[in-house]
């Protein structure tokens, strides 16, 4: 059975749908963290009718799945999805062995350190390692899950991919990126940009005064495995430096991808 067959029998499976907009909503509810998210956006990025979104989040509450806040009314993951994921203490191999290439990284530039691989639609955040330097910039939490195009990490995934792919994951994030005030059209841009320079750089970071630079974390095909980004105070990340660190960042990348072929050929 074909793929897009298969796809198709699984949705005539009764229930099938309701799962597959269950896990969608538990995606973009994480997508919140800490500060949640509000029911309008949750409308807004899955594409359904309110009372919809609202029958699978009062199900998914009475699961633990999800939880509401009492004050802001934002919804967050709940606990039983952070208890299913211990289940899983090894579940991130590509982190266990990047670790002190992220820690010599962050040792060698000053600056914090981050590992983002993609899943699906999206770029998840799974290390950070922070510098020496006396302003760390901490932009995102470990587990952040954005969509794809949303950051530099996620363009520099996106660059690895054919435009055509890449593409059509913009496209299918266009919801969500419009939420967070982006546009299609620009991620793309941004993407044909770091393709072309093998970097993906913004030069006005998440927060005021910083900067964030990625470039992706290659198998020997080619296949993105993750990608690594550097923030830090716009001045460090600027003319000669922010090619020093480059430089540093693409050695890194290299060992990283050279162990991972190591593990990888020794399983097989």
């Amino acid at each position: 059975m074909s793929a897009p067959d298969a796809a198709q029998a699984d949705e005539a499976l009764p229930g099938a749908q309701t799962v597959r907009r269950a896990m969608a909503i538990l995606r973009l509810v994480a997508c919140g963290q800490e500060r949640g998210v509000r029911l309008i956006d949750l409308e807004r990025m899955s594409g359904l009718n309110r009372p919809t979104v609202h029958r699978l989040l009062k199900t998914l509450i009475q699961e633990g799945a999800v939880e509401q806040d009492a004050a802001t009314r934002r919804y967050l993951i709940g606990p039983e999805i952070s208890l299913l994921g211990l289940a899983r203490t090894r579940r991130f191999p590509l982190l266990t062995l990047a670790d002190p290439y992220l820690a010599e990284l962050a040792d060698q530039v000053g600056d914090t350190v981050f590992l983002s691989v993609r899943h699906g639609h999206d770029s998840i955040c799974i290390g950070r390692k922070t510098g020496h330097h006396p302003i760390q910039v901490l932009s995102i939490e470990v587990g952040v899950r954005r969509p794809l195009g949303l950051g530099v990490s996620g363009v520099a995934l996106l660059s690895c991919l054919p435009d055509a792919e890449s593409a059509a994951i913009v496209q299918a994030n266009a919801a969500r990126l419009a939420v967070a005030g982006e546009r299609a059209d620009d991620i793309l841009a941004r993407v044909a940009q770091a393709r072309a320079s093998g970097i993906a750089h913004a030069p006005a970071g998440l927060m005021p005064g910083t900067s964030a630079v990625a470039l992706p974390i290659r198998t020997e095909s080619g296949e993105p495995l993750g990608a690594v980004t550097v923030t830090a105070m716009a001045e460090r990340l600027a003319g000669g430096r922010l090619a020093q660190v480059v430089e540093r960042m693409r050695d890194r990348a290299a060992a990283i991808a050279r162990r991972h072929a190591e593990v990888s050929e020794r399983r097989r």
